[in-house]
């Protein structure tokens, strides 16, 4: 499928989608409307909230504040969970004795440390990035461990017989193992350094779009709500793009999906 067939589908799927929440918020079913717009509003007040957003200029504050918060999460995050991934990795002894302390704090819900880093860091922006570092962390560690351990045994043997150092190993064995597995992890981490930042904002903050959103809801402003959440999801695929962006500028060694090479 082109690039273009394949964008004309995915916009097809938001059009169909907006046009079917607008007929079950407006229209009346055998006399009764499926979606109240109480509870589910409608396109034509979010679409004119976010407009009424960008148009006053209010909305700018918010989204430079949540992206500085996750692009601190996402940066911070995924450098120790690579660092420590490749730690980890090389040393097995190390990583066995750390195994259950990992397996333990990344089984703590982040809800419940949100509240905490708050009180530790305040409501700045560094209670958001800590949250948003313990969730975009364990996501790229795991990752790389397991890039660097998945490395061949017969590459690496190969490699030690032609006489490479640890450090050649480093950059031409176990780098671009890990490269694939981590850039993986990070369209993941992506989502989650914002869903930290957002989460953190509305549990407590002065700005943000977590903060937009909790303020709306507080005034059951069902319009104000799906309107930050809709910008927090183009929010998102911005974001998202750069990260696509310099994968493939970092991973073009990578033959494509589906190429055969004789």
């Amino acid at each position: 499928m082109s690039r273009i067939n394949l964008l004309l589908l995915q916009v097809l799927v938001a059009v169909v989608s907006i046009a079917l929440w607008h007929v079950l918020t407006t229209y009346p079913i055998f006399g009764k409307l499926l979606l109240p717009p109480f509870f589910f509003s409608n396109p034509v007040d979010v679409a004119a909230q976010i407009v009424a957003w960008f148009s006053s200029g209010v909305i700018w504050k918010h989204l430079w504040v949540t992206l500085i918060e996750s692009i601190l999460a996402f940066v911070l995050g995924s450098i120790g969970g690579v660092l420590v991934g490749f730690w980890f990795a090389r040393q097995p002894r190390v990583a066995a004795v750390f195994d259950p302390y990992v397996k333990m704090v990344n089984a703590l819900p982040r809800v419940v440390l949100a509240p905490i880093f708050a009180l530790w860091l305040g409501l700045g922006i560094w209670s958001k990035v800590a949250l948003g570092f313990t969730l975009v962390f364990f996501i790229v560690f795991f990752n790389v461990y397991q890039g660097v351990k998945e490395v061949s045994p017969t590459v690496l043997a190969n490699a030690r017989m032609l006489g490479m150092s640890e450090r050649q190993l480093m950059r031409h064995v176990y780098w671009p193992s890990a490269l694939s597995w981590m850039f993986s992890s990070l369209h993941t981490a992506v989502g989650f350094a914002v869903v930290g930042a957002v989460v953190g904002e509305y549990l407590g903050a002065a700005a943000g779009l977590g903060y937009l959103i909790q303020q709306a809801e507080g005034v059951f402003d069902v319009a104000g709500v799906f309107a930050g959440m809709f910008v927090l999801a183009a929010f998102v695929i911005v974001i998202d793009t750069v990260v696509s962006l310099i994968e493939k500028r970092l991973l073009i060694w990578r033959p494509a999906v589906g190429d055969a090479r004789p």
